[in-house]
């Protein structure tokens, strides 16, 4: 029997089509396939995903109440064995589907650490995450809130935080197009995540 290829998961957070991040997210992939992985894209916007109510129906069971999209996004983070979340920054932070998908991942942590069941369906060893972001700002510490928000995220997930890809000061749409390297940086940095 064949071994399984190696999924990549890449997600598209920002609510902009054709946007910066999305820009990126797309040749980090692109690295991520040319190493024999298999690679889907959700993008977020595109999906019905409610913010968490904080019901704690979960607790019993790890299992979400609320019926839309992250009911089969959960099984494609458990099964990822790695993960590229690219998201723009608004207010210092991820933006609003990003985090309306990270705060729904409260079923993820219950089973994890309130029940001590596993938190992912992968098999092939170490998960491995990275991070995509772009903002228009040139301050010094602003992507800080949300790698913090990022890296919380992955520990929940068992993925391991290989780095992130940031570039500031990008502001308007296609922007990213015309800095000399980003591209090519975003590829490479999807090839580096498959080859450790």
């Amino acid at each position: 029997m064949a071994a399984s290829r190696l999924r990549v998961l890449g997600i598209a957070g920002s609510p902009r089509r054709g946007g910066n991040t999305d820009l990126l997210l797309q040749p980090a992939m692109l690295g991520a396939g040319g190493q024999g992985a298999e690679t889907r894209i959700v993008v977020l916007d595109e999906h019905d995903i409610a913010p968490c109510r904080h019901c704690d129906k979960c607790l019993p069971s790890g299992k979400c109440a609320i019926e839309d999209d992250m009911q089969w996004l959960y099984q494609e983070l458990r099964e990822a064995d790695y993960l590229i979340l690219a998201s723009p920054i608004f207010f210092m932070g991820v933006t609003a589907q990003t985090k309306a998908m990270i705060d729904r991942c409260q079923a993820l942590w219950v089973t994890k650490y309130v029940l001590n069941l596993p938190s992912t369906a992968n098999s092939h060893g170490e998960r491995k995450g990275l991070f995509i972001s772009a903002g228009g700002a040139k301050l010094s510490d602003l992507f800080g809130p949300a790698i913090a928000t990022v890296k919380s995220w992955f520990a929940t997930l068992d993925i391991s935080y290989a780095g992130e890809l940031l570039f500031s000061g990008i502001e308007a749409k296609g922007a990213i197009n015309k800095h000399p390297t980003a591209l090519r940086e975003a590829f490479l940095a999807g090839q580096k995540l498959i080859q450790g």
